[in-house]
């Protein structure tokens, strides 16, 4: 085993998931989501929420190909349009406004007059997003159905979430501690490195269109 390739791997995973999901940028999410509840329900919504992201992500990592051949898509046509929906999450990130892509404003008005928002908004799409299931997708694709790269790829992606479960855990102290122009600051920044990972998969679903990956290989 090439452990040179584990590493690259495991590292382009965690960047990957972590510019995506943005641990810091779902604080301010969860504080304005979750108001004025008592700390322990905060503690159950937030632990909640990464289970349910989790369960989900990994379970379209394990079966994300099969529904794709089963459909019909491309691996590349998937690899591009996941790239254009991450190149609209990463402006909407830049411009420190919350992407549309994630949740709308209806969606938001009905999700603070919900009783339970674990599951929605806060696990899908705020972690699970369409970004986020298409970033799996592609990482566990270059992992070649190799046990150990795909024991990485969840690795790397499982400890993400727990950072996930941290954020909106500490929720409160990370917003007082970097106040709202922090937070801006580092989601702007992320934002641009999104941005940059959004094309290259463009680029490259676009490279393999041309040379005839019109199959799942």
């Amino acid at each position: 085993m090439d452990w040179s390739e584990v590493f690259t791997l495991s590292y382009r995973t965690f960047l990957t998931m972590l510019v995506i999901m943005d641990p810091v940028g779902l604080a301010p999410m969860f504080i304005a989501l979750a108001r004025d509840r008592p700390a322990f329900e905060k503690r159950r919504l937030a632990l909640k929420a990464t289970l349910v992201a989790g369960g989900i992500i990994f379970v379209f990592g394990l079966f994300g190909r099969a529904l794709l051949e089963h459909l019909g898509i491309s691996l590349s046509a998937f690899r591009i349009a996941g790239g254009i929906l991450l190149f609209m999450v990463a402006l909407d990130m830049v411009s420190a406004r919350q992407s549309a892509t994630k949740e709308t404003p209806e969606e938001e008005r009905e999700a603070q007059e919900r009783e339970d928002i674990s599951v929605f908004p806060l696990a899908i799409p705020l972690i699970a997003g369409p970004g986020t299931l298409a970033s799996i997708m592609i990482q566990t694709n270059a992992a070649h159905g190799d046990p150990l790269l795909m024991f990485a790829v969840f690795l790397v992606t499982g400890v993400v979430l727990a950072l996930c479960y941290l954020a909106l855990r500490l929720s409160n102290q990370i917003a007082k501690g970097l106040g709202l122009t922090g937070v801006n600051v580092v989601t702007r920044v992320l934002g641009v490195l999104l941005g940059a990972l959004a094309v290259q998969y463009i680029a490259d679903g676009t490279l393999e269109l041309m040379r005839g990956g019109l199959r799942l290989n």
